[in-house]
C-alpha cells in the first residue's frame, strides 16, 4: 500500500505546496484538517496511527522521545522529521521519492530524518 502523510502542526506548509506541484495525487493530509493545533506529540502520533499515517515533522526536540514512548505500546505509520533549512523543492522531492518508490509497510515504527 503507499504511503500516506501527516501533516504535524509544526510543518512549513510550503512544503506540502511544493509536494502537492510536484506530484498532486500524493494523499498529505494537513495538521489543520485533523485538528492537531495545539495537540501533544503522543496523541498527535495516536491521530497519525489511527488513520495509517505517516507522520511527517520539524519537532527534532520532543517527537523522537515521544516516538519511542509510543511504540513501546503501540504500532506507528512511521514518524519522518524534515530539516529545517534545506530547500523547500529537495525535502518535496524527498517526500515525493518516498511516497512512490516505498511501500507504507517499510516505514513501520521506524523515525528518519530528511534530507536522508
Amino acid at each position: 500500500m503507499r504511503v500516506r502523510f501527516q501533516a504535524d502542526a509544526d510543518l512549513n506548509q510550503k512544503i506540502l505546496t511544493a509536494v502537492f506541484r510536484l506530484e498532486p495525487t500524493v494523499d498529505f493530509r494537513t495538521s489543520h484538517a485533523a485538528n492537531l493545533i495545539g495537540v501533544p506529540d503522543i496523541d498527535v502520533l495516536a491521530v497519525a496511527a489511527a488513520q495509517g499515517r505517516v507522520l511527517v515533522s520539524h519537532d527534532k526536540a520532543t517527537m523522537p522521545d515521544a516516538f519511542a514512548r509510543f511504540i513501546l505500546t503501540r504500532e506507528s505509520p512511521g514518524v519522518l522529521i524534515v530539516r529545517r533549512g534545506f530547500k523547500l523543492s529537495d525535502l518535496a522531492e524527498d517526500l515525493v521519492l518516498i511516497w512512490s518508490a516505498s511501500e507504507s509497510e517499510e516505514w513501520v515504527n521506524r523515525i528518519i530524518y530528511i534530507p536522508f
